[in-house]
């Protein structure tokens, strides 16, 4: 395949897909249905195992290893072995070798693990300044989507990661109107979003205002810049916050960023009809997160994605502009918090009537608040406190859990799952991505449609 596409939702799995077709049938249907993602649709899918060195249930950085270069590592190392000193070469540097032109897009930071996987070779995935610089030595062509999360190294002690990127010759772009004038043949380019909502990425897709760029728009750009090359191209592009949201167990936020991941995975299809003889689409995810789950022992054979449907936040927005400034205000002014300060907030960002919830989730959701206001006085054991929170703030994880809940969706943990995950294909190859196979064996069939011979590592 001359032009190679790979698609990972972070994350996500059959349940993160299953929610957001059932979320997308809820929009516009009372019907019980699912209304079908452009990906599922795909002629092969097959499903992947994700175990990494060390445990059955993977992170990313040793996800994207297997993926990247199919090699099992522990978690938390990129692109190099169990003992820290090989390092790994991967299916982007593969491809640069064929003389393709490479791109890497995500929406969350760009030195983050899975966007990393594809370029850098550290021992911990923490090193994110020498996971960036190693960026500005890739040689690759186009870098989108979110921005640096330590630009000047983790003690801000470094010189900063954008001048080394322009005296490596990158073009470097943080604005709409920059970023919609790149053209063909203006060289290596890192294009970051112009808003960052948290920890250096883009916004949630619940959140991200009219005007503002999409992963859609990323990936788009990308096609135009990297498709001129006479070699074809790769380009790994992440839907990164389906996981951060599962983490925080928030399936509105989840659905949106799966939404937002098929409409991007849109321009590929787009670009795959005008050059179908030359095009592999894969689709996959790194693994599951949350133990995300189509039913809730409270609402038992039933579902209610309409309550979904009415959230218009995600935990991180709602958080950042709702609770923070009125726990200033309450710090400033010395007055006494009350939830009841919050319910119009709240029922406007999650649809949430207090009145209409049950005496002891009005209970539960005052607890919460009064841990988010800190109140000592509350006492629970630190480990009982993680298992009801998560680490999250109180308030919001309650407001998110009982709205879930309302709609039938389940969740097991704050962490990520061992189940395995779906990956789709189209084009060229695609038969290759049928059948059970393991994440390392995606790097394997990718070489095989790409027709590269591998080195001896």
């Amino acid at each position: 395949a001359k032009y190679v596409f790979l698609f990972i939702g972070d994350g996500m799995a059959t349940a993160q897909i299953n929610a957001a077709e059932s979320y997308a049938n809820a929009k516009v249907s009372d019907d019980v249905k699912v209304q079908h993602l452009r990906f599922s649709q795909f002629p092969v899918v097959g499903l992947t195992t994700t175990y990494d060195a060390g445990s059955l249930i993977t992170d990313s950085a040793s996800a994207g290893t297997a993926i990247a270069t199919g090699n099992k590592t522990l978690s938390g190392v990129i692109n190099m072995d169990v003992g820290k000193t090989v390092a790994y070469k991967t299916i982007a540097e593969y491809a640069k070798d064929q003389g393709k032109k490479v791109g890497v897009v995500s929406s969350v930071s760009i030195d983050h693990a899975t966007p990393a996987c594809f370029y850098a070779k550290v021992p911990s995935r923490g090193n994110m300044y020498d996971i960036a610089v190693q960026l500005t030595k890739s040689g690759f062509d186009y870098f989108g989507g979110g921005g640096f999360a330590q630009p000047t190294g983790k003690n801000k002690d470094q010189q900063n990661i954008l001048d080394i990127a322009k005296s490596a010759g990158f073009t470097y772009v943080n604005t709409v109107d920059a970023f919609n004038s790149l053209r063909p043949g203006v060289g290596k380019v890192v294009a970051v979003n112009e808003r960052l909502q948290d920890s250096a990425a883009m916004p949630y897709e619940i959140d991200r205002k009219e005007g503002e760029l999409s992963l859609a728009d990323y990936t788009a750009k990308g096609i135009e810049l990297l498709s001129d090359d006479p070699d074809g191209f790769f380009m790994m592009v992440e839907s990164g916050k389906i996981d951060w949201a599962g983490h925080a167990n928030d399936a509105g936020a989840s659905i949106g960023d799966t939404l937002a991941f098929d409409d991007a995975i849109a321009k590929a299809i787009a670009f795959a009809d005008k050059h179908p003889e030359d095009t592999l689409i894969i689709v996959t995810g790194d693994h599951e997160t949350g133990g995300m789950t189509i039913g809730f022992a409270g609402t038992k054979y039933t579902t209610f994605f309409n309550e979904v449907v009415k959230q218009t936040m995600s935990f991180t927005a709602f958080g950042q502009e709702v609770l923070a400034p009125y726990k200033a205000q309450i710090h400033s002014s010395g007055k006494n918090p009350r939830l009841s300060d919050l319910l119009p907030a709240i029922e406007q960002a999650f649809g949430m009537d207090f009145n209409a919830l049950s005496e002891v989730q009005q209970n539960e959701l005052e607890i919460a608040f009064e841990r988010s206001m800190g109140n000592k006085m509350i006492k629970a054991q630190v480990e009982d406190l993680y298992l009801l929170y998560g680490g999250y703030e109180p308030l919001i994880i309650k407001i998110t859990q009982i709205t879930n809940q309302q709609a039938g969706i389940g969740w097991t943990t704050y962490s990520h799952t061992g189940v395995p995950v779906a990956t789709f294909a189209r084009g060229v190859g695609q038969e290759l991505f049928q059948g059970y196979y393991d994440n390392t064996d995606i790097f394997d069939k990718m070489m095989v449609a790409m027709g590269i011979e591998k080195m001896a590592n």
